[in-house]
């Protein structure tokens, strides 16, 4: 029998609200299937099951805030006989003894009443096309209510419609734990940006708190690039065109993989290596904040299968469609400002992790070639690192290994 609970989905993740079922009782489910859609302050997730077997029951209530590790569903192995009792819930965490003021108690939820609706109550409407931004809960309650998504503003992270839009399009007031319910009109909605930079700033102030940061950087020489992505975008259409990213984010997971100390987790006071490359990408959001999913297996990957997989991960990001594992399971990040900005970046480590690469924007430079000196594209790489787990001489071959694979990108 297995416990389908609320997954951690990042160090600073406490609680989530579970927004959206995937599952049934009766559904037979295996490892990497989407569950649940849980709300946190990153936005709406999609998060896995690890088991397999047949969905027994579900023990949490769509609208329920819970914390980290409390059950969500009953999972039966193959041939397993149902339990007499349902799992007992774990125990609620004491408050910190230093907290000013004691935190809200976690009481059931209430539902509030619709207010009385017309008589001729509006027909519903086909589902929307999936290029409108939008959570899957406020898909589904749009296609309770015969919302038309695109006539509903979106207050989420990029414009993305979130189930407080919907509720609010037509004068429904969304549930609120513990309190009266009060119109959609009075209703004071949180910004989601407002948690997003709480989000973020809790899990960069931990990083800057606990990890003994140092910054190694080089300039290189980018032009070989450059005219390598120029001749292979000579023929292709606008949309399989290759970006310099791409040549980023592969010689970032070809460096990792033979430079091993900057490739894992930190955790439990010991550094964990990794074999395999989940390289992070940075992804700016439509309106601010920034997640950083990764391209999984980035080391076997051909630079049209990074290019590919960075598109999809982008798209997904800015549309809240992101799933739990590629929030946790990153092994580096890479962090690139564009063609545009400042020319050097020291970014901050994205605990558990213990490397970031910054790239900062390319720019013109005179270069020594030979005897001569003439222009070259060049952009400044930058490798923040924990020195609990490397030193300055691995860090340098890293970026001269970067350097080796930029300078032969057909290679790549």
């Amino acid at each position: 029998m297995g416990v389908f609970s609320m997954p951690s989905l990042g160090a600073d993740m406490e609680d989530g609200t579970l927004v959206e079922w995937m599952i049934k009782p009766g559904d037979t489910v295996k490892r990497g299937d989407v569950a649940a859609v849980v709300e946190t302050q990153k936005g709406a997730i999609e998060i896995e099951v690890f088991e397999e077997g047949t969905v027994h029951q579900l023990t949490a209530e769509l609208g329920q805030k819970l914390p980290v590790g409390a059950p969500l569903a009953l999972i039966l192995g193959q041939g397993e006989a149902a339990p007499d009792t349902p799992p007992a819930s774990p125990e609620p965490r004491p408050a910190p003894p230093s907290a000013p003021s004691s935190p809200a108690p976690t009481v059931e939820p209430t539902v509030a009443e619709a207010p009385p609706r017309p008589a001729a109550a509006p027909t519903p409407v086909a589902r929307p096309p999936q290029d409108v931004a939008a959570s899957p809960a406020a898909r589904r309650r749009a296609a309770e209510l015969g919302v038309d998504l695109a006539t509903v503003a979106g207050t989420g992270l990029g414009g993305a419609i979130q189930l407080a839009d919907v509720e609010g399009a037509v004068g429904v007031a969304p549930a609120k734990t513990g309190t009266a319910a009060v119109p959609a009109h009075e209703a004071v909605k949180p910004s989601p940006m407002a948690e997003m930079r709480k989000a973020i700033a809790a899990a960069m102030s931990r990083s800057k708190r606990e990890i003994p940061h140092f910054y190694v950087s080089q300039t290189i020489d980018l032009t070989p690039a450059a005219q390598w992505l120029e001749a292979a975008n000579a023929d292709r259409r606008p949309s399989e065109r290759l970006l310099m990213g791409a040549l980023f984010v592969r010689a970032s997971a070809l460096a990792a993989a033979r430079i091993k100390a900057g490739n894992g987790h930190y955790t439990n006071d010991a550094h964990v290596s990794s074999d395999t490359v989940h390289a992070g990408v940075a992804v700016a959001l439509r309106g601010g904040g920034l997640v950083a999913p990764p391209v999984f297996d980035a080391q076997d990957k051909t630079v049209d299968e990074t290019m590919a997989a960075m598109r999809d991960l982008v798209t997904r990001a800015r549309a809240g469609r992101l799933r739990g594992s590629e929030l946790t399971m990153g092994t580096i990040t890479i962090s690139a400002l564009g063609d545009t900005g400042a020319e050097a970046m020291s970014g901050v480590i994205f605990p558990p992790q213990v490397a970031l690469v910054g790239i900062g924007a390319p720019q013109k430079r005179p270069w020594v070639t030979g005897d001569r000196v003439v222009p070259r594209k060049t952009v400044t790489v930058t490798l923040s690192v924990d020195h609990r787990v490397c030193d300055g001489r691995q860090a340098a071959r890293f970026l001269a290994a970067f350097d080796d694979l930029m300078q032969s990108p057909e290679a790549l």
